[in-house]
């Protein structure tokens, strides 16, 4: 069984995408932790639109086919305005669906805690602004926000993501030989 019948659709990564991608207005890319672990929300954007365009790249693949926008937690409400608005161009009913980018680590691809909050986050702001027939896995997705939003800061902090990016910084902070200047000191007379 698909999510086609939704207007509000939800899965991982590139793979996931094309299978709820048939039919939507827009795509939304969510990456917490913008790209950790693998290429960036706006890289994976852009492979979706291609995908969804049958091999366009580019500018054509984002004019031929559906507006493909990247969104975190923070942003959430401001995709989900932008959605709002699409639809009201349209005069019909926007299909979007909302693809988490998950992240990968020496046994392939797995799902990532911050990234399906972050998708919960725009579910539930999709569902705030009237568009709200969400397949079950959006409707997780926002399940999932919705009960542990007061728990974010921590568990981004707490995931396996979120510890491998604090062990990244921390052995980056330990070599200063990789800080790069932006501006050298100079003492005014």
């Amino acid at each position: 069984m698909s999510q086609e019948r939704y207007q509000v659709r939800f899965e991982w990564g590139e793979a996931g995408a094309a299978r709820i991608a048939a039919g939507v207005h827009a795509i939304v890319v969510v990456d917490e932790l913008d790209g950790h672990g693998q290429a960036s929300a706006a890289s994976l954007a852009a492979a979706i639109a291609e995908r969804a365009t049958g091999g366009q790249s580019g500018t054509a693949a984002l004019a031929g086919g559906a507006a493909v926008l990247c969104a975190t937690e923070a942003s959430a409400a401001d995709a989900a305005t932008r959605i709002l608005r699409l639809q009201e161009e349209l005069g019909d009913r926007c299909v979007v669906a909302i693809v988490a980018a998950g992240s990968l680590d020496a046994d392939g691809a797995r799902t990532a805690v911050e990234d399906l909050l972050a998708a919960g986050a725009v579910v539930d702001a999709l569902a705030e602004r009237g568009l709200d027939f969400a397949s079950p896995e959006a409707a997780a997705a926002a399940a999932a926000w919705q009960g542990l939003r007061r728990a974010t800061a921590h568990l981004l902090t707490a995931s396996t993501s979120g510890g491998h990016l604090a062990d990244a910084r921390a052995q980056r902070d330990a070599h200063p030989s990789t800080v790069v200047t932006l501006r050298e000191f100079s003492p005014r007379a």
